[in-house]
Protein backbone atom coordinates (compact mmCIF):
# COMPACT_ATOMS: atom_id res chain seq x y z
CA UNK A 1 0.00 0.00 0.00
CA UNK A 2 1.32 3.45 -0.85
CA UNK A 3 2.14 5.88 1.94
CA UNK A 4 -0.73 8.33 2.60
CA UNK A 5 -0.02 11.99 1.81
CA UNK A 6 1.33 13.88 4.78
CA UNK A 7 -0.89 16.90 4.05
CA UNK A 8 -3.97 17.83 2.06
CA UNK A 9 -4.10 21.34 0.60
CA UNK A 10 -7.34 22.96 -0.53
CA UNK A 11 -6.75 26.07 -2.60
CA UNK A 12 -6.20 27.46 -6.07
CA UNK A 13 -4.13 26.74 -9.14
CA UNK A 14 -1.05 28.53 -7.85
CA UNK A 15 -0.68 25.74 -5.32
CA UNK A 16 -1.24 22.48 -7.16
CA UNK A 17 0.93 23.73 -10.06
CA UNK A 18 3.70 24.92 -7.76
CA UNK A 19 7.40 24.57 -8.60
CA UNK A 20 9.17 21.69 -6.91
CA UNK A 21 6.21 19.33 -7.10
CA UNK A 22 7.40 16.07 -8.67
CA UNK A 23 6.07 12.55 -9.28
CA UNK A 24 2.66 14.03 -9.93
CA UNK A 25 -0.43 11.89 -10.37
CA UNK A 26 -4.16 12.61 -10.48
CA UNK A 27 -6.81 10.65 -8.63
CA UNK A 28 -10.48 10.72 -9.60
CA UNK A 29 -12.31 9.78 -6.40
CA UNK A 30 -15.99 8.90 -6.20
CA UNK A 31 -17.72 9.60 -2.88
CA UNK A 32 -21.14 8.80 -1.39
CA UNK A 33 -21.84 12.54 -1.55
CA UNK A 34 -21.09 13.11 -5.21
CA UNK A 35 -18.02 14.27 -7.08
CA UNK A 36 -15.31 16.49 -5.59
CA UNK A 37 -14.58 19.82 -7.24
CA UNK A 38 -11.74 18.31 -9.25
CA UNK A 39 -9.44 15.28 -9.36
CA UNK A 40 -6.96 15.20 -6.48
CA UNK A 41 -3.42 16.08 -7.57
CA UNK A 42 -0.81 14.14 -5.56
CA UNK A 43 2.88 14.87 -5.80
CA UNK A 44 6.13 14.84 -3.90
CA UNK A 45 7.10 18.11 -2.22
CA UNK A 46 10.12 18.53 0.07
CA UNK A 47 10.45 14.76 0.08
CA UNK A 48 6.86 14.10 1.20
CA UNK A 49 3.66 13.13 -0.62
CA UNK A 50 1.12 15.97 -0.62
CA UNK A 51 -2.43 16.07 -1.99
CA UNK A 52 -3.87 19.19 -3.65
CA UNK A 53 -7.51 19.95 -4.41
CA UNK A 54 -8.77 22.94 -6.40
CA UNK A 55 -11.75 24.02 -4.29
CA UNK A 56 -13.57 25.77 -7.13
CA UNK A 57 -12.36 23.36 -9.80
CA UNK A 58 -9.58 24.18 -12.24
CA UNK A 59 -10.57 27.28 -14.14
CA UNK A 60 -12.67 28.43 -11.14
CA UNK A 61 -15.95 26.92 -12.37
CA UNK A 62 -17.87 26.60 -9.09
CA UNK A 63 -19.41 29.35 -6.96
CA UNK A 64 -18.81 29.10 -3.20
CA UNK A 65 -22.31 27.66 -2.80
CA UNK A 66 -21.86 25.14 -5.62
CA UNK A 67 -18.67 23.65 -4.14
CA UNK A 68 -19.34 20.10 -2.92
CA UNK A 69 -17.63 20.49 0.44
CA UNK A 70 -18.69 17.05 1.67
CA UNK A 71 -17.24 15.31 -1.38
CA UNK A 72 -14.02 17.34 -1.14
CA UNK A 73 -13.37 16.49 2.51
CA UNK A 74 -14.44 12.87 2.00
CA UNK A 75 -12.06 12.47 -0.93
CA UNK A 76 -9.12 13.79 1.09
CA UNK A 77 -10.05 11.62 4.07
CA UNK A 78 -10.18 8.55 1.83
CA UNK A 79 -6.49 9.05 0.97
CA UNK A 80 -5.56 8.32 4.58
CA UNK A 81 -4.17 11.75 5.41
CA UNK A 82 -4.72 13.41 8.79
CA UNK A 83 -3.99 17.11 8.21
CA UNK A 84 -5.64 19.57 5.85
CA UNK A 85 -4.74 23.20 5.31
CA UNK A 86 -7.00 25.55 3.39
CA UNK A 87 -5.50 28.49 1.52
CA UNK A 88 -8.22 31.10 1.10
CA UNK A 89 -8.69 34.66 -0.08
CA UNK A 90 -10.56 36.91 2.31
CA UNK A 91 -11.43 40.47 3.17
CA UNK A 92 -10.28 42.23 6.32
CA UNK A 93 -12.67 43.74 8.85
CA UNK A 94 -9.96 45.42 10.91
CA UNK A 95 -7.38 48.06 10.16
CA UNK A 96 -4.32 46.09 11.28
CA UNK A 97 -5.07 43.11 9.03
CA UNK A 98 -4.09 44.94 5.86
CA UNK A 99 -4.31 43.79 2.23
CA UNK A 100 -1.24 41.69 1.44
CA UNK A 101 -1.07 40.33 4.99
CA UNK A 102 -1.85 36.73 5.93
CA UNK A 103 -3.89 35.55 8.92
CA UNK A 104 -4.35 32.21 10.67
CA UNK A 105 -7.88 32.42 12.13
CA UNK A 106 -8.84 30.59 15.31
CA UNK A 107 -12.63 31.07 15.21
CA UNK A 108 -15.39 30.98 12.61
CA UNK A 109 -18.90 32.42 12.38
CA UNK A 110 -21.19 30.74 9.85
CA UNK A 111 -23.58 33.01 7.94
CA UNK A 112 -24.22 30.58 5.09
CA UNK A 113 -27.70 29.16 4.52
CA UNK A 114 -27.68 26.93 1.42
CA UNK A 115 -24.97 24.35 2.09
CA UNK A 116 -24.91 20.77 3.34
CA UNK A 117 -23.13 21.07 6.70
CA UNK A 118 -22.81 17.48 7.92
CA UNK A 119 -22.06 13.93 6.84
CA UNK A 120 -24.71 12.72 9.28
CA UNK A 121 -28.45 12.24 8.96
CA UNK A 122 -30.66 9.59 7.38
CA UNK A 123 -30.87 7.61 10.61
CA UNK A 124 -27.51 8.41 12.20
CA UNK A 125 -27.13 11.45 14.45
CA UNK A 126 -23.71 12.87 15.23
CA UNK A 127 -22.96 15.97 17.32
CA UNK A 128 -19.29 17.00 17.10
CA UNK A 129 -17.66 19.59 19.31
CA UNK A 130 -16.44 22.62 17.37
CA UNK A 131 -15.87 25.08 20.21
CA UNK A 132 -12.41 25.52 18.72
CA UNK A 133 -13.09 24.77 15.04
CA UNK A 134 -9.53 25.13 13.75
CA UNK A 135 -6.91 22.68 14.98
CA UNK A 136 -4.74 24.68 17.42
CA UNK A 137 -1.63 22.60 16.80
CA UNK A 138 -1.82 22.66 12.99
CA UNK A 139 -2.68 26.37 13.09
CA UNK A 140 0.43 27.03 15.16
CA UNK A 141 2.55 25.14 12.64
CA UNK A 142 0.91 27.03 9.78
CA UNK A 143 1.61 30.37 11.47
CA UNK A 144 5.30 29.48 11.87
CA UNK A 145 5.47 28.23 8.28
CA UNK A 146 4.10 31.55 6.96
CA UNK A 147 6.26 33.64 9.29
CA UNK A 148 9.37 31.94 7.92
CA UNK A 149 8.53 33.26 4.43
CA UNK A 150 8.94 36.84 5.63
CA UNK A 151 5.28 37.69 5.03
CA UNK A 152 3.35 39.70 7.59
CA UNK A 153 1.21 37.13 9.38
CA UNK A 154 -1.36 37.48 12.17
CA UNK A 155 -2.32 34.70 14.56
CA UNK A 156 -5.98 34.47 15.55
CA UNK A 157 -9.19 36.20 14.57
CA UNK A 158 -12.77 35.25 13.77
CA UNK A 159 -13.53 34.38 10.14
CA UNK A 160 -17.14 35.06 9.15
CA UNK A 161 -18.33 33.03 6.15
CA UNK A 162 -21.03 34.60 3.99
CA UNK A 163 -23.03 32.76 1.35
CA UNK A 164 -21.91 34.74 -1.68
CA UNK A 165 -21.29 34.86 -4.54
CA UNK A 166 -21.93 38.59 -4.13
CA UNK A 167 -19.73 40.75 -1.92
CA UNK A 168 -21.13 42.48 1.17
CA UNK A 169 -23.08 45.71 1.34
CA UNK A 170 -21.52 48.51 3.38
CA UNK A 171 -24.19 48.00 6.05
CA UNK A 172 -23.35 44.29 6.33
CA UNK A 173 -19.62 44.95 6.44
CA UNK A 174 -20.01 47.53 9.21
CA UNK A 175 -22.25 45.18 11.18
CA UNK A 176 -19.67 42.40 11.01
CA UNK A 177 -17.04 44.83 12.30
CA UNK A 178 -19.29 45.78 15.21
CA UNK A 179 -19.63 42.09 16.05
CA UNK A 180 -15.85 41.88 16.37
CA UNK A 181 -15.10 39.72 13.36
CA UNK A 182 -11.64 39.95 11.78
CA UNK A 183 -11.95 38.31 8.37
CA UNK A 184 -14.70 37.72 5.83
CA UNK A 185 -14.90 35.15 3.04
CA UNK A 186 -17.16 32.62 1.33
CA UNK A 187 -15.65 29.14 1.74
CA UNK A 188 -14.47 28.37 5.28
CA UNK A 189 -17.91 27.12 6.32
CA UNK A 190 -18.87 24.31 6.21
CA UNK A 191 -15.41 23.07 5.18
CA UNK A 192 -13.97 23.49 8.67
CA UNK A 193 -16.91 21.66 10.31
CA UNK A 194 -16.82 18.77 7.87
CA UNK A 195 -13.10 18.36 8.48
CA UNK A 196 -13.83 17.96 12.20
CA UNK A 197 -16.53 15.35 11.48
CA UNK A 198 -13.95 13.53 9.34
CA UNK A 199 -11.48 13.70 12.25
CA UNK A 200 -9.00 15.75 10.23
CA UNK A 201 -6.81 18.46 11.69
CA UNK A 202 -7.72 21.63 9.76
CA UNK A 203 -6.09 25.04 9.59
CA UNK A 204 -6.63 28.03 7.33
CA UNK A 205 -4.00 30.27 5.74
CA UNK A 206 -6.11 33.31 4.90
CA UNK A 207 -4.69 35.82 2.41
CA UNK A 208 -6.11 39.29 2.98
CA UNK A 209 -6.90 40.80 -0.42
CA UNK A 210 -8.99 43.85 0.52
CA UNK A 211 -10.80 45.81 3.23
CA UNK A 212 -14.21 44.52 2.11
CA UNK A 213 -16.39 47.67 1.78
CA UNK A 214 -16.29 49.21 5.27
CA UNK A 215 -13.06 51.18 4.84
CA UNK A 216 -13.84 54.75 3.79
CA UNK A 217 -10.38 55.46 2.33
CA UNK A 218 -10.04 52.22 0.37
CA UNK A 219 -11.73 51.07 -2.83
CA UNK A 220 -14.61 48.60 -2.46
CA UNK A 221 -13.55 45.02 -3.09
CA UNK A 222 -13.55 43.80 -6.71
CA UNK A 223 -12.53 40.56 -8.41
CA UNK A 224 -9.61 42.37 -10.04
CA UNK A 225 -8.39 43.52 -6.62
CA UNK A 226 -8.60 40.01 -5.20
CA UNK A 227 -6.70 38.43 -8.10
CA UNK A 228 -4.01 41.12 -8.09
CA UNK A 229 -3.26 40.62 -4.38
CA UNK A 230 -3.39 36.83 -4.60
CA UNK A 231 -0.92 36.84 -7.48
CA UNK A 232 1.42 39.03 -5.46
CA UNK A 233 1.18 36.57 -2.56
CA UNK A 234 1.66 33.39 -4.61
CA UNK A 235 5.33 32.97 -3.72
CA UNK A 236 4.58 33.31 0.00
CA UNK A 237 1.73 30.81 -0.25
CA UNK A 238 3.86 28.26 -2.07
CA UNK A 239 6.82 28.63 0.28
CA UNK A 240 4.54 28.41 3.32
CA UNK A 241 3.24 25.04 2.12
CA UNK A 242 6.82 23.79 1.62
CA UNK A 243 7.71 25.00 5.13
CA UNK A 244 4.62 23.34 6.62
CA UNK A 245 5.38 20.03 4.92
CA UNK A 246 8.87 20.16 6.40
CA UNK A 247 7.44 20.62 9.89
CA UNK A 248 4.94 17.80 9.47
CA UNK A 249 7.70 15.43 8.36
CA UNK A 250 8.77 15.09 11.99
CA UNK A 251 6.54 13.03 14.34
CA UNK A 252 3.56 15.04 15.57
CA UNK A 253 1.72 14.62 18.88
CA UNK A 254 -1.63 12.85 18.94
CA UNK A 255 -4.42 15.38 18.36
CA UNK A 256 -7.96 15.40 19.75
CA UNK A 257 -9.23 16.35 16.26
CA UNK A 258 -8.45 12.79 15.23
CA UNK A 259 -10.91 11.41 17.81
CA UNK A 260 -13.71 13.92 17.32
CA UNK A 261 -16.39 11.26 16.80
CA UNK A 262 -15.49 9.18 19.86
CA UNK A 263 -18.40 10.49 21.96
CA UNK A 264 -20.37 12.22 19.20
CA UNK A 265 -22.54 9.42 17.78
CA UNK A 266 -25.93 9.50 19.52
CA UNK A 267 -28.03 6.93 17.70
CA UNK A 268 -28.59 3.50 19.24
CA UNK A 269 -26.41 1.13 17.26
CA UNK A 270 -29.26 -1.26 16.49
CA UNK A 271 -31.35 1.58 15.04
CA UNK A 272 -28.86 2.76 12.43
CA UNK A 273 -30.03 1.81 8.92
CA UNK A 274 -27.64 -0.55 7.18
CA UNK A 275 -27.40 1.71 4.15
CA UNK A 276 -26.47 4.70 6.30
CA UNK A 277 -23.93 2.68 8.26
CA UNK A 278 -22.31 1.61 5.01
CA UNK A 279 -22.41 5.11 3.51
CA UNK A 280 -20.39 6.72 6.29
CA UNK A 281 -18.22 3.72 7.21
CA UNK A 282 -15.06 5.61 6.24
CA UNK A 283 -15.73 7.95 9.17
CA UNK A 284 -17.48 5.76 11.72
CA UNK A 285 -16.38 2.15 11.31
CA UNK A 286 -13.95 2.30 14.23
CA UNK A 287 -16.80 3.36 16.52
CA UNK A 288 -19.68 1.26 15.21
Amino acid sequence: MSVPPILGVIGGSGLYAMPGLTEVEERVIATPFGDPSDPIVIGTLAGQRVAFLARHGRGHRLTPTEVNYRANIWALKSLGLRQVVAVSACGSLREDYAPGHIAIPDQVYDRTTLRARSFFGEGLVGHVSVADPFCPHLSELAHAAVADTGATVHQGGTFVTIEGPRFSTRAESRAYRQLGFSLIGMTTSPEVFLAREAELCYACIAHVTDYDVWHTSAEPVTVEMVIRTLNANTDHAQQAIVNLVGRLATPQPECSCQHALKDALMTARDRIPAATRERVALLTSKYL
